[in-house]
Protein backbone atom coordinates (compact mmCIF):
# COMPACT_ATOMS: atom_id res chain seq x y z
CA UNK A 1 0.00 0.00 0.00
CA UNK A 2 1.28 3.50 -0.87
CA UNK A 3 1.99 5.55 2.23
CA UNK A 4 1.13 9.27 2.43
CA UNK A 5 4.82 10.18 2.20
CA UNK A 6 5.00 8.39 -1.17
CA UNK A 7 2.03 10.26 -2.65
CA UNK A 8 2.94 12.78 -5.36
CA UNK A 9 0.20 15.28 -4.42
CA UNK A 10 0.91 14.91 -0.69
CA UNK A 11 4.59 15.70 -1.25
CA UNK A 12 3.67 18.78 -3.29
CA UNK A 13 1.20 19.83 -0.59
CA UNK A 14 4.02 19.95 1.97
CA UNK A 15 6.28 22.10 -0.23
CA UNK A 16 7.36 25.49 1.17
CA UNK A 17 5.93 28.71 -0.23
CA UNK A 18 8.84 29.90 -2.35
CA UNK A 19 9.30 33.05 -4.46
CA UNK A 20 7.68 31.45 -7.50
CA UNK A 21 4.52 30.77 -5.51
CA UNK A 22 4.22 34.40 -4.38
CA UNK A 23 5.01 35.80 -7.82
CA UNK A 24 2.46 33.46 -9.43
CA UNK A 25 -0.21 34.38 -6.92
CA UNK A 26 0.48 38.09 -7.40
CA UNK A 27 0.17 37.78 -11.19
CA UNK A 28 -3.12 35.87 -11.05
CA UNK A 29 -4.58 38.39 -8.58
CA UNK A 30 -3.31 41.28 -10.70
CA UNK A 31 -5.16 39.94 -13.72
CA UNK A 32 -8.35 39.94 -11.65
CA UNK A 33 -7.80 43.57 -10.66
CA UNK A 34 -7.27 44.59 -14.29
CA UNK A 35 -10.20 42.49 -15.48
CA UNK A 36 -12.55 44.15 -13.02
CA UNK A 37 -11.20 47.55 -14.07
CA UNK A 38 -12.13 46.71 -17.66
CA UNK A 39 -15.50 45.30 -16.60
CA UNK A 40 -16.62 48.35 -14.59
CA UNK A 41 -15.14 51.18 -16.68
CA UNK A 42 -18.05 50.77 -19.11
CA UNK A 43 -20.41 52.74 -16.84
CA UNK A 44 -18.23 55.83 -17.20
CA UNK A 45 -17.74 55.31 -20.94
CA UNK A 46 -21.49 55.05 -21.53
CA UNK A 47 -22.08 58.14 -19.38
CA UNK A 48 -19.87 60.09 -21.80
CA UNK A 49 -21.03 58.44 -25.04
CA UNK A 50 -24.77 58.52 -24.32
CA UNK A 51 -25.17 62.28 -24.93
CA UNK A 52 -22.46 62.42 -27.62
CA UNK A 53 -23.96 59.63 -29.74
CA UNK A 54 -27.59 60.53 -28.82
CA UNK A 55 -28.23 56.99 -27.65
CA UNK A 56 -31.66 55.74 -26.59
CA UNK A 57 -32.32 54.06 -23.25
CA UNK A 58 -32.54 50.69 -25.01
CA UNK A 59 -29.19 51.16 -26.72
CA UNK A 60 -27.35 52.16 -23.54
CA UNK A 61 -29.01 49.26 -21.71
CA UNK A 62 -27.64 46.77 -24.26
CA UNK A 63 -24.19 48.37 -24.01
CA UNK A 64 -24.25 48.06 -20.21
CA UNK A 65 -25.72 44.56 -20.00
CA UNK A 66 -23.67 42.92 -22.76
CA UNK A 67 -20.62 42.40 -20.51
CA UNK A 68 -22.79 40.79 -17.84
CA UNK A 69 -24.26 38.33 -20.32
CA UNK A 70 -20.78 37.63 -21.68
CA UNK A 71 -19.51 36.88 -18.18
CA UNK A 72 -22.16 34.19 -17.69
CA UNK A 73 -21.33 32.53 -21.01
CA UNK A 74 -17.58 32.83 -20.42
CA UNK A 75 -17.72 31.32 -16.94
CA UNK A 76 -19.68 28.28 -18.11
CA UNK A 77 -17.68 27.72 -21.29
CA UNK A 78 -14.20 28.21 -19.82
CA UNK A 79 -15.05 26.17 -16.73
CA UNK A 80 -15.80 23.16 -18.91
CA UNK A 81 -12.75 23.71 -21.11
CA UNK A 82 -10.41 24.24 -18.17
CA UNK A 83 -11.37 20.97 -16.49
CA UNK A 84 -10.50 19.22 -19.73
CA UNK A 85 -7.50 21.17 -21.06
CA UNK A 86 -5.90 22.72 -17.98
CA UNK A 87 -5.77 25.93 -15.99
CA UNK A 88 -2.76 27.93 -17.11
CA UNK A 89 -3.26 28.18 -20.89
CA UNK A 90 -6.95 28.94 -20.61
CA UNK A 91 -6.32 31.61 -17.96
CA UNK A 92 -3.86 33.35 -20.28
CA UNK A 93 -6.35 33.12 -23.16
CA UNK A 94 -9.20 34.52 -21.01
CA UNK A 95 -7.19 37.51 -19.79
CA UNK A 96 -5.96 38.27 -23.31
CA UNK A 97 -9.50 38.14 -24.68
CA UNK A 98 -10.63 40.59 -22.01
CA UNK A 99 -7.72 42.98 -22.55
CA UNK A 100 -7.83 42.97 -26.35
CA UNK A 101 -11.59 43.55 -26.46
CA UNK A 102 -11.52 46.27 -23.78
CA UNK A 103 -8.72 48.21 -25.41
CA UNK A 104 -10.20 47.80 -28.90
CA UNK A 105 -13.25 49.80 -27.81
CA UNK A 106 -11.01 52.87 -28.23
CA UNK A 107 -10.68 52.12 -31.95
CA UNK A 108 -14.34 51.85 -32.98
CA UNK A 109 -15.99 54.46 -35.24
CA UNK A 110 -18.17 57.21 -33.80
CA UNK A 111 -21.73 56.04 -33.12
CA UNK A 112 -20.93 52.32 -33.49
CA UNK A 113 -22.87 51.33 -30.41
CA UNK A 114 -23.53 47.77 -31.62
CA UNK A 115 -19.81 47.18 -32.12
CA UNK A 116 -19.24 48.67 -28.67
CA UNK A 117 -21.77 46.22 -27.18
CA UNK A 118 -20.17 43.31 -29.05
CA UNK A 119 -16.71 44.13 -27.73
CA UNK A 120 -18.10 44.55 -24.21
CA UNK A 121 -19.66 41.08 -24.51
CA UNK A 122 -16.16 39.72 -25.18
CA UNK A 123 -14.80 41.71 -22.22
CA UNK A 124 -17.41 40.11 -19.96
CA UNK A 125 -16.70 36.72 -21.49
CA UNK A 126 -13.02 37.15 -20.57
CA UNK A 127 -13.79 38.26 -17.02
CA UNK A 128 -16.13 35.33 -16.38
CA UNK A 129 -13.72 32.90 -18.04
CA UNK A 130 -10.77 34.25 -16.05
CA UNK A 131 -12.62 33.78 -12.76
CA UNK A 132 -13.69 30.24 -13.67
CA UNK A 133 -10.05 29.31 -14.29
CA UNK A 134 -8.11 31.60 -11.95
CA UNK A 135 -9.92 30.65 -8.74
CA UNK A 136 -9.31 26.88 -9.14
CA UNK A 137 -5.68 27.55 -10.08
CA UNK A 138 -5.12 29.60 -6.90
CA UNK A 139 -6.91 27.04 -4.72
CA UNK A 140 -5.07 24.07 -6.24
CA UNK A 141 -1.73 25.86 -6.17
CA UNK A 142 -1.91 26.64 -2.43
CA UNK A 143 -0.92 24.02 0.20
CA UNK A 144 -3.78 22.78 2.36
CA UNK A 145 -2.23 24.17 5.55
CA UNK A 146 -2.36 27.72 4.14
CA UNK A 147 -5.28 27.44 1.73
CA UNK A 148 -8.16 28.84 3.77
CA UNK A 149 -6.51 32.15 4.64
CA UNK A 150 -4.38 32.79 1.54
CA UNK A 151 -7.04 31.98 -1.04
CA UNK A 152 -9.57 34.15 0.81
CA UNK A 153 -7.05 36.99 0.98
CA UNK A 154 -6.71 37.02 -2.81
CA UNK A 155 -10.27 38.38 -3.01
CA UNK A 156 -9.36 41.54 -1.07
CA UNK A 157 -7.41 43.37 -3.83
CA UNK A 158 -10.00 42.60 -6.53
CA UNK A 159 -12.13 45.57 -5.45
CA UNK A 160 -9.17 47.80 -6.29
CA UNK A 161 -10.14 47.29 -9.93
CA UNK A 162 -13.48 48.99 -9.29
CA UNK A 163 -11.76 51.77 -7.34
CA UNK A 164 -9.18 52.24 -10.11
CA UNK A 165 -11.96 52.53 -12.70
CA UNK A 166 -13.67 55.26 -10.65
CA UNK A 167 -10.46 57.18 -10.02
CA UNK A 168 -9.32 56.90 -13.65
CA UNK A 169 -12.64 58.17 -14.93
CA UNK A 170 -12.69 61.02 -12.42
CA UNK A 171 -9.14 62.21 -13.10
CA UNK A 172 -8.29 61.22 -16.68
CA UNK A 173 -11.40 61.39 -18.86
CA UNK A 174 -11.03 65.17 -19.22
CA UNK A 175 -7.37 64.82 -20.19
CA UNK A 176 -7.33 61.79 -22.49
CA UNK A 177 -10.99 61.52 -23.48
CA UNK A 178 -13.13 58.42 -23.56
CA UNK A 179 -10.92 56.75 -26.16
CA UNK A 180 -7.83 57.20 -24.02
CA UNK A 181 -9.73 55.84 -21.04
CA UNK A 182 -10.85 52.80 -23.02
CA UNK A 183 -7.31 52.21 -24.25
CA UNK A 184 -6.25 51.54 -20.64
CA UNK A 185 -8.13 48.28 -21.14
CA UNK A 186 -5.05 46.83 -22.84
CA UNK A 187 -3.28 46.72 -19.43
CA UNK A 188 -4.17 43.05 -18.63
CA UNK A 189 -2.05 41.88 -21.57
CA UNK A 190 1.14 42.41 -19.57
CA UNK A 191 0.35 40.06 -16.64
CA UNK A 192 -1.17 37.58 -19.11
CA UNK A 193 2.18 37.23 -20.88
CA UNK A 194 4.02 36.95 -17.55
CA UNK A 195 1.65 34.19 -16.40
CA UNK A 196 2.45 32.27 -19.56
CA UNK A 197 6.17 32.55 -18.78
CA UNK A 198 6.22 32.05 -15.00
CA UNK A 199 3.15 30.31 -13.56
CA UNK A 200 3.19 26.46 -13.60
CA UNK A 201 0.22 24.27 -14.44
CA UNK A 202 -1.82 22.96 -11.51
CA UNK A 203 -0.16 19.82 -10.13
CA UNK A 204 -3.47 18.65 -8.72
CA UNK A 205 -5.20 19.01 -12.10
CA UNK A 206 -2.37 17.13 -13.80
CA UNK A 207 -2.64 14.37 -11.20
CA UNK A 208 -6.41 14.19 -11.60
CA UNK A 209 -5.94 13.77 -15.36
CA UNK A 210 -3.28 11.09 -14.92
CA UNK A 211 -0.51 13.27 -16.42
CA UNK A 212 2.01 12.06 -13.86
CA UNK A 213 5.21 12.91 -15.73
CA UNK A 214 4.31 16.60 -16.04
CA UNK A 215 3.20 16.73 -12.41
CA UNK A 216 6.45 15.13 -11.25
CA UNK A 217 8.50 17.67 -13.21
CA UNK A 218 6.71 20.60 -11.52
CA UNK A 219 7.00 19.02 -8.05
CA UNK A 220 10.71 18.36 -8.58
CA UNK A 221 11.28 21.95 -9.71
CA UNK A 222 9.30 23.26 -6.74
CA UNK A 223 11.33 21.17 -4.27
CA UNK A 224 14.62 21.68 -6.09
CA UNK A 225 15.30 17.94 -6.45
CA UNK A 226 15.78 15.58 -9.43
CA UNK A 227 12.59 14.15 -10.94
CA UNK A 228 13.63 10.59 -10.11
CA UNK A 229 13.58 11.56 -6.42
CA UNK A 230 9.84 12.31 -6.63
CA UNK A 231 7.64 9.18 -6.36
CA UNK A 232 4.32 9.05 -8.19
CA UNK A 233 2.26 7.40 -5.46
CA UNK A 234 -1.29 6.19 -5.96
CA UNK A 235 -3.28 9.42 -5.97
CA UNK A 236 -2.91 10.18 -9.68
CA UNK A 237 -3.62 6.63 -10.78
CA UNK A 238 -6.72 6.25 -8.63
CA UNK A 239 -8.04 9.63 -9.74
CA UNK A 240 -7.53 8.77 -13.39
CA UNK A 241 -9.22 5.42 -12.97
CA UNK A 242 -12.35 6.96 -11.44
CA UNK A 243 -12.59 10.06 -13.62
CA UNK A 244 -14.69 10.15 -16.77
CA UNK A 245 -12.56 11.40 -19.67
CA UNK A 246 -15.44 13.46 -21.02
CA UNK A 247 -17.04 14.85 -17.89
CA UNK A 248 -19.63 17.56 -18.48
CA UNK A 249 -21.73 20.01 -16.48
CA UNK A 250 -24.20 17.19 -15.93
CA UNK A 251 -21.63 15.71 -13.55
CA UNK A 252 -22.23 18.64 -11.21
CA UNK A 253 -25.82 17.45 -10.85
CA UNK A 254 -24.49 14.12 -9.57
CA UNK A 255 -23.96 16.06 -6.33
CA UNK A 256 -27.28 17.96 -6.05
CA UNK A 257 -26.38 19.15 -2.56
CA UNK A 258 -23.28 20.98 -3.81
CA UNK A 259 -24.97 22.13 -7.02
CA UNK A 260 -27.83 23.88 -5.22
CA UNK A 261 -25.56 25.18 -2.46
CA UNK A 262 -23.46 26.92 -5.12
CA UNK A 263 -26.41 28.31 -7.07
CA UNK A 264 -28.33 29.63 -4.05
CA UNK A 265 -25.32 31.18 -2.29
CA UNK A 266 -23.95 32.99 -5.34
CA UNK A 267 -27.28 34.12 -6.76
CA UNK A 268 -28.43 35.48 -3.40
CA UNK A 269 -25.07 37.07 -2.52
CA UNK A 270 -24.87 38.86 -5.87
CA UNK A 271 -28.46 40.09 -5.65
CA UNK A 272 -27.97 41.46 -2.12
CA UNK A 273 -24.64 43.13 -2.89
CA UNK A 274 -25.72 44.67 -6.17
CA UNK A 275 -29.09 45.75 -4.76
CA UNK A 276 -27.50 47.73 -1.93
CA UNK A 277 -24.96 49.39 -4.19
CA UNK A 278 -27.69 50.15 -6.76
CA UNK A 279 -30.24 51.69 -4.40
CA UNK A 280 -28.25 52.82 -1.37
CA UNK A 281 -26.97 56.22 -2.60
CA UNK A 282 -30.37 57.15 -4.06
CA UNK A 283 -32.18 56.29 -0.81
CA UNK A 284 -29.75 58.39 1.24
CA UNK A 285 -30.29 61.30 -1.15
CA UNK A 286 -34.07 60.91 -0.94
CA UNK A 287 -34.19 60.56 2.84
CA UNK A 288 -31.91 63.41 3.76
CA UNK A 289 -32.21 65.76 0.82
CA UNK A 290 -28.52 65.72 -0.05
CA UNK A 291 -27.15 65.75 -3.61
CA UNK A 292 -26.52 62.33 -5.09
CA UNK A 293 -22.78 63.19 -5.27
CA UNK A 294 -22.64 63.61 -1.49
CA UNK A 295 -24.64 60.42 -0.98
CA UNK A 296 -22.17 58.59 -3.21
CA UNK A 297 -19.30 59.83 -1.06
CA UNK A 298 -20.85 58.01 1.89
CA UNK A 299 -20.72 54.81 -0.11
CA UNK A 300 -17.00 55.20 -0.53
CA UNK A 301 -16.89 54.67 3.23
CA UNK A 302 -19.27 51.71 2.92
CA UNK A 303 -16.93 50.25 0.27
CA UNK A 304 -13.96 50.66 2.60
CA UNK A 305 -15.87 48.84 5.34
CA UNK A 306 -16.57 46.12 2.78
CA UNK A 307 -12.84 45.77 2.15
CA UNK A 308 -12.29 45.53 5.91
CA UNK A 309 -14.93 42.81 5.92
CA UNK A 310 -12.97 40.90 3.30
CA UNK A 311 -9.98 40.97 5.61
CA UNK A 312 -12.14 39.73 8.49
CA UNK A 313 -13.60 36.93 6.38
CA UNK A 314 -10.11 35.94 5.26
CA UNK A 315 -9.01 35.42 8.86
CA UNK A 316 -12.19 34.18 10.54
CA UNK A 317 -12.48 30.83 8.67
CA UNK A 318 -9.13 29.83 10.17
CA UNK A 319 -10.90 29.48 13.52
CA UNK A 320 -14.56 28.93 12.62
CA UNK A 321 -14.34 27.16 9.27
CA UNK A 322 -15.89 28.09 5.94
CA UNK A 323 -19.35 26.68 6.64
CA UNK A 324 -19.83 28.59 9.89
CA UNK A 325 -18.54 31.80 8.27
CA UNK A 326 -21.01 31.28 5.41
CA UNK A 327 -23.82 31.15 7.97
CA UNK A 328 -22.51 34.32 9.61
CA UNK A 329 -22.45 36.08 6.24
CA UNK A 330 -26.01 35.07 5.36
CA UNK A 331 -27.69 35.70 8.68
CA UNK A 332 -25.67 38.92 9.11
CA UNK A 333 -27.02 40.21 5.79
CA UNK A 334 -30.55 39.22 6.76
CA UNK A 335 -30.47 41.01 10.12
CA UNK A 336 -28.66 44.18 9.05
CA UNK A 337 -30.48 44.81 5.76
CA UNK A 338 -33.81 43.78 7.27
CA UNK A 339 -33.32 46.28 10.07
CA UNK A 340 -32.25 48.97 7.57
CA UNK A 341 -35.47 48.42 5.64
CA UNK A 342 -37.73 48.44 8.69
CA UNK A 343 -36.14 51.37 10.54
CA UNK A 344 -34.86 53.45 7.62
CA UNK A 345 -36.68 56.60 8.78
CA UNK A 346 -35.49 56.52 12.41
CA UNK A 347 -32.32 57.47 14.22
CA UNK A 348 -29.80 55.19 15.91
CA UNK A 349 -27.05 56.42 18.23
CA UNK A 350 -27.93 59.94 17.14
CA UNK A 351 -27.47 59.19 13.43
CA UNK A 352 -29.86 58.09 10.65
CA UNK A 353 -30.57 54.40 11.26
CA UNK A 354 -30.38 53.50 7.56
CA UNK A 355 -26.81 54.82 7.29
CA UNK A 356 -25.71 53.31 10.61
CA UNK A 357 -27.06 49.85 9.69
CA UNK A 358 -25.49 49.83 6.22
CA UNK A 359 -22.01 50.08 7.75
CA UNK A 360 -22.06 46.71 9.57
CA UNK A 361 -24.09 45.27 6.67
CA UNK A 362 -21.13 45.90 4.34
CA UNK A 363 -19.02 43.58 6.49
CA UNK A 364 -21.37 40.78 5.46
CA UNK A 365 -22.74 41.52 1.96
CA UNK A 366 -19.31 42.55 0.66
CA UNK A 367 -16.80 41.04 3.07
CA UNK A 368 -18.36 37.59 2.91
CA UNK A 369 -17.18 37.15 -0.67
CA UNK A 370 -13.68 36.42 0.65
CA UNK A 371 -15.07 33.25 2.20
CA UNK A 372 -17.35 32.04 -0.59
CA UNK A 373 -15.07 32.79 -3.59
CA UNK A 374 -12.59 29.94 -2.95
CA UNK A 375 -15.31 27.72 -1.48
CA UNK A 376 -16.78 26.88 -4.89
CA UNK A 377 -13.43 25.44 -5.99
CA UNK A 378 -12.96 23.53 -2.74
CA UNK A 379 -16.26 21.65 -2.47
CA UNK A 380 -16.06 20.03 -5.91
CA UNK A 381 -13.33 17.53 -6.84
CA UNK A 382 -10.42 18.87 -8.90
CA UNK A 383 -11.70 17.22 -12.08
CA UNK A 384 -14.89 19.33 -11.77
CA UNK A 385 -13.52 22.33 -9.90
CA UNK A 386 -13.49 24.85 -12.75
CA UNK A 387 -17.01 23.87 -13.75
CA UNK A 388 -18.08 24.39 -10.15
CA UNK A 389 -16.58 27.88 -10.15
CA UNK A 390 -18.09 28.51 -13.60
CA UNK A 391 -21.50 27.58 -12.17
CA UNK A 392 -20.91 29.96 -9.26
CA UNK A 393 -19.92 32.82 -11.57
CA UNK A 394 -22.91 32.17 -13.82
CA UNK A 395 -25.23 32.36 -10.79
CA UNK A 396 -23.38 35.51 -9.76
CA UNK A 397 -23.98 37.08 -13.17
CA UNK A 398 -27.64 36.08 -13.26
CA UNK A 399 -28.07 37.62 -9.80
CA UNK A 400 -26.68 40.93 -11.07
CA UNK A 401 -29.29 40.94 -13.83
CA UNK A 402 -32.21 39.55 -11.81
CA UNK A 403 -31.56 41.91 -8.88
CA UNK A 404 -32.42 45.10 -10.77
CA UNK A 405 -35.43 43.39 -12.35
CA UNK A 406 -36.81 42.45 -8.92
CA UNK A 407 -36.13 45.91 -7.52
CA UNK A 408 -37.83 47.48 -10.54
CA UNK A 409 -40.93 45.36 -9.92
CA UNK A 410 -40.94 46.34 -6.24
CA UNK A 411 -40.54 50.02 -7.10
CA UNK A 412 -43.18 49.83 -9.84
CA UNK A 413 -40.89 51.35 -12.48
CA UNK A 414 -40.36 50.49 -16.13
CA UNK A 415 -36.61 51.08 -15.81
CA UNK A 416 -35.25 47.55 -15.50
CA UNK A 417 -31.58 48.51 -15.71
CA UNK A 418 -31.30 51.14 -12.99
CA UNK A 419 -34.63 51.25 -11.13
CA UNK A 420 -35.23 54.48 -9.26
CA UNK A 421 -35.68 54.06 -5.53
CA UNK A 422 -38.74 55.58 -3.87
CA UNK A 423 -39.41 56.06 -0.17
CA UNK A 424 -42.43 53.77 -0.36
CA UNK A 425 -40.34 50.95 -1.84
CA UNK A 426 -37.47 51.08 0.71
CA UNK A 427 -38.97 48.64 3.22
CA UNK A 428 -40.16 45.93 0.77
CA UNK A 429 -36.98 46.26 -1.30
CA UNK A 430 -34.63 45.83 1.64
CA UNK A 431 -36.73 43.04 3.11
CA UNK A 432 -36.28 41.30 -0.25
CA UNK A 433 -32.51 41.83 -0.04
CA UNK A 434 -32.59 40.58 3.56
CA UNK A 435 -34.39 37.44 2.36
CA UNK A 436 -31.48 36.85 -0.02
CA UNK A 437 -29.18 36.90 3.00
CA UNK A 438 -31.45 34.48 4.83
CA UNK A 439 -31.27 32.12 1.84
CA UNK A 440 -27.46 32.16 2.07
CA UNK A 441 -27.52 31.33 5.78
CA UNK A 442 -30.07 28.53 5.39
CA UNK A 443 -28.17 27.07 2.41
CA UNK A 444 -24.98 26.84 4.47
CA UNK A 445 -26.85 25.42 7.47
CA UNK A 446 -28.64 22.70 5.51
CA UNK A 447 -26.34 22.00 2.57
CA UNK A 448 -22.90 23.31 3.50
CA UNK A 449 -19.83 21.10 3.85
CA UNK A 450 -16.62 22.02 5.68
CA UNK A 451 -13.45 22.36 3.61
CA UNK A 452 -11.09 24.15 6.01
CA UNK A 453 -7.97 22.07 6.63
CA UNK A 454 -9.11 19.26 4.35
CA UNK A 455 -7.07 18.22 1.26
CA UNK A 456 -8.73 18.78 -2.09
CA UNK A 457 -10.33 15.68 -3.57
CA UNK A 458 -9.04 14.77 -7.03
CA UNK A 459 -11.99 12.82 -8.33
CA UNK A 460 -14.34 12.21 -5.40
CA UNK A 461 -16.58 14.90 -3.96
CA UNK A 462 -15.89 16.36 -0.53
CA UNK A 463 -19.56 15.82 0.29
CA UNK A 464 -19.29 12.07 -0.22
Amino acid sequence: MTQPEDDLVAIYDRAPLGPRYWISMALVVLTSVFDFFDFYIVGFLVAVLGPQWKLTFGQTSIMLLSAGVGAIVGALAWGALSDRFGRKTLLVAAVMLCGLAAGSVALIPEGAWMLFAGLRFVVGFGVGAGAAVGVPLIVEYTPTRHRTMLTSATVIPVSLGVLAASLSAATLVGEIGWRGLAMLGFAPLVPAVLIGLIVPESVRWLAARGRTAEARAIVARTLGVPEKAVPTGAAAASAQASASPRAGFADLLAEPRLFWLTVVVWFAASTANYGVLLWGPTIVALLYGVPIKEAAQLFVFVSLIGMLGRVVFSLLPQWLGRRRCGEIMGYGIALSLGAAGLFYDRTLLGYPAFVVLLIPAALFFDGGFSNIAPYSAEIFPVRLSARGVGLAQAANGIGKIAGPLCLALIAGTANMISPKATIEAVTPAFLFLAACGLAIGVAFSLLGVETHGKPLALAKSTAS
